[in-house]
């Protein structure tokens, strides 16, 4: 071991290493741990490609008597390097883990350039296992693999591509990066940029990454730009993972509007073997924040019971719980089901027109109506996800709701519709969806709705949301379009509206040109228009 232990073989990058929190961390797991752990730093080894790799290892002290012990790999976030996870990696190992955290290439002290979960990450993660299992006393068919955000996305993709993995514990991760960076063909302005900038900021980036991520802004060369995309989503191998059953375990968070939920519940549901989906309060990374530095909270108390039962064997309930829980918004409180509870119920409520002084009807049956509105495209309408990054952080964690005043919102820049009040408190579990028919005026055009729980003085609580862009439409000619919500947990009260409210434009998202255009909504018996709300009892 001695042997690979080396000075760095790439440029430090002090800025983005945190110097003086992550000592920190190292110095409080070192004390806190002290005479349970060994820490092992400044290990490096060579990938398939030549590449230096930098790593560091915790172990119990009983591996000095030849014990073995099941194996933890941990995947640095993107930004961060592998002493992002010292807290935790020290509890693993005081539980008798041995944990070898890593930074994947471009970041920290590895070498090479950043390959966003692609090939050579592969081939890295592969590298560090034989390195793991060269020079530890780890059992061999007892490693598993854990990561968030970008540490999460490699840990599903290297358990479908490195069979000595035996399980994955994915938070914030991405099953699809497609959908992650221009679903409905609508490029993720605010989070990309902030992907790609603090990239260039703290790591190594390949230049191909600016490329792709300018592709999907200005819509050119998206057919490779998105086969770039699939070759780096778990989504693309899950039958890898499903033919070895591999059991798998996802936390992800409601407000994260990089990888939003909608992709890992589709992955989740198409997982054969043993699972668990965990859905939280937070935005990106976020609820796992405080686990980080040894809180205890319900994602890394899970992450535990989960590599105990798999890689100990031992009975920690983990497996006799439901597998899909969820927090409400706005309550803090978790509910648990057996399966996604969106996929088994929802109500349908249909568009009707607005009127001069009043707002288009949503209903529980079909109408007759034949009337076209119609908006501009321009400036905020009023209708709103709020501040980007700053608003689903207040409302993630201080519980502050995203407020708007339905009658405040422009009638220029945006439609409207509202239902009856609710006879009864509507628990929405899931991912709503519109079906709606629209007529641009060309051939590019943007829409943003948005779903609002709206009181009786008119002032909304944001629900959830849902954007589409259109890139090849035909001038004036109507096409029906799909626009899915961000998955939700949300009870609307008795009494409240449900308030659907669509416009052109929102700050997080990059629109399709600086043209101005303007959409029509026809409505009639022949063009009915849907809202589909999943939704329990």
């Amino acid at each position: 071991m001695q042997a690979m232990m080396q000075g760095p073989k790439v440029p430090v990058r002090p800025i983005w290493r945190l110097a003086l929190i992550q000592m920190v961390c190292v110095c409080f797991a070192v004390s806190a741990f002290a005479g349970d752990v060994r820490f092992t730093n400044g290990i490096f080894y060579s990938s398939e490609d030549g590449t230096e790799i930098s790593a560091n290892l915790w172990e119990p002290t009983g591996v000095d008597q030849g014990n073995q012990y099941p194996a933890i790999i941990f995947v640095n976030s993107w930004a961060i390097d592998n002493r992002e996870y010292i807290v935790q990696a020290a509890k693993f190992a005081k539980e008798g883990y041995i944990v070898f955290s890593y930074s994947s290439r471009g970041w920290g002290e590895s070498g090479g350039l950043v390959n966003v979960a692609g090939p050579k990450d592969m081939q890295d993660l592969s590298a560090g296992i034989d390195w793991l299992l060269a020079n530890t006393n780890t059992q061999a068919e007892n490693i598993g693999i854990s990561g968030i955000s970008y540490g999460g996305g490699i840990s599903l993709l290297g358990l479908a591509q490195e069979p000595r993995l035996k399980t994955a514990v994915a938070m914030s991760a991405w099953a699809d990066l497609r959908e992650s960076l221009y679903s409905n063909n609508t490029p993720r302005l605010v989070w990309g940029g902030i992907l790609v900038g603090s990239g260039y900021l703290t790591g190594n980036m390949d230049p191909i990454i600016a490329r792709q991520y300018s592709n999907i802004l200005t819509n050119t060369d998206i057919e490779a730009t998105l086969e770039w995309a699939a070759e780096r989503s778990p989504i693309r191998t899950i039958n890898r993972i499903n033919d070895r059953g591999a059991p798998v375990y996802i936390s992800q968070n409601w407000g994260d509007e990089l990888f939003q939920p909608n992709s890992l519940i589709d992955f989740y549901n198409k997982l054969e073997g043993p699972k668990r989906l965990d859905l939280n309060p937070g935005i990106h990374a976020t609820a796992e924040l405080g686990g980080l530095i040894g809180i205890s909270n319900t994602i890394w108390d899970n992450a535990h019971d989960w590599f105990d039962y798999w890689l100990k064997g031992e009975d920690t309930g983990i497996i006799e719980r439901k597998p899909v829980t969820m927090v409400v918004k706005n309550t803090g409180r978790r509910e648990a089901f057996d399966e996604v509870p969106g996929d088994l119920s929802h109500e349908t409520m249909y568009l009707g027109p607005r009127g001069t002084f009043s707002n288009g009807s949503l209903d529980v049956f079909t109408n007759s109506w034949s009337r076209t509105n119609k908006i501009y495209s321009g400036i905020l309408s009023g209708a709103t996800t709020g501040l980007p990054v700053v608003s689903p952080i207040f409302e993630a964690h201080l519980e502050i709701p995203i407020f708007t005043w339905i009658p405040g919102v422009n009638r220029f820049l945006a439609t409207c519709y509202e239902s009856d009040r609710l006879a009864d408190t509507m628990k929405i579990r899931g991912i709503p969806e519109l079906d709606i028919w629209i007529t641009p005026s060309d051939n590019q055009a943007q829409l943003v709705a948005h779903l609002y729980d709206m009181d009786w003085a008119g002032t909304a609580r944001l629900i959830t949301h849902g954007p589409i862009t259109l890139h090849d439409a035909v001038p004036g000619r109507a096409v029906k379009v799909n626009i899915p919500f961000v998955a939700t947990a949300y009870d609307v009260p008795e009494g409240n509206k449900l308030v659907l409210a669509v416009d052109t434009y929102d700050p997080q998202y990059g629109p399709p040109s600086l043209e101005f255009f303007n959409v029509r909504f026809p409505h009639s018996g022949s063009r009915q228009s849907e809202l589909s709300l999943p939704v329990i009892d």
